[in-house]
């Protein structure tokens, strides 16, 4: 009798055992998926700029500086190869796009010419895709460090190697206090 329930204990925790790592694998998969959804968001982000660019480039011809910062931050953000070198990469070219759209404010022919505004539009899209990706990501993450951190999860994490990994975090300047006069 005392062998029945010891045998069934063990089943049972090897069970919970297999359960967890099944869990730990398909969350790591979900990651993965959600990245390569990031790289996908940025692929068409990317491919997008040199067409502003262009755009741009006929209405504001001595300001060559900021255009080839957009570009050479894109080309730099094209050449990341982690997740975290492409995340830094994304949130400098994002800064880089900014004074891009600022320039733009110095136009008002170009702010009405409807190529720039549909160039402008698709970016703003994208960018709201790439959010939604990357909280999907950073979800997917906790779930996983949850698991990798919690007992007795963190046992079977332990056992096949497991780790806490990193969440995507956005640009110092989006964290800085915007400061509204009138």
């Amino acid at each position: 009798m005392v062998g029945i329930i010891i045998g069934a204990i063990v089943v049972l925790v090897l069970l919970y055992g297999v359960a967890v790592y099944n869990k730990l694998v398909r969350l790591r998969n979900q990651s993965e998926e959600s990245a390569a959804a990031i790289d996908a968001h940025l692929k068409k982000r990317y491919d997008l700029v040199p067409n502003l660019v262009e755009t741009v480039k006929g209405y504001a011809k001595h300001e060559s500086q900021t255009l080839t910062a957009v570009i050479e931050a894109r080309n730099a953000a094209m050449g990341a190869t982690t997740l975290t070198e492409k995340n830094e990469a994304s949130n400098a070219f994002s800064s880089t796009l900014k004074s891009l759209f600022a320039l733009s404010e110095s136009y008002p022919d170009l702010k009405a010419n409807q190529g720039f505004l549909d160039l402008q539009s698709q970016l703003q899209k994208i960018e709201e895709e790439l959010l939604h990706v990357r909280k999907y990501y950073n979800a997917v993450i906790n779930d996983i460090n949850t698991m990798v951190e919690t007992i007795p999860s963190s046992i079977v994490a332990g056992i096949a190697h497991f780790t806490k990994l990193p969440y995507l975090a956005i640009e110092d300047e989006a964290r800085a206090q915007v400061n509204v006069r009138f």
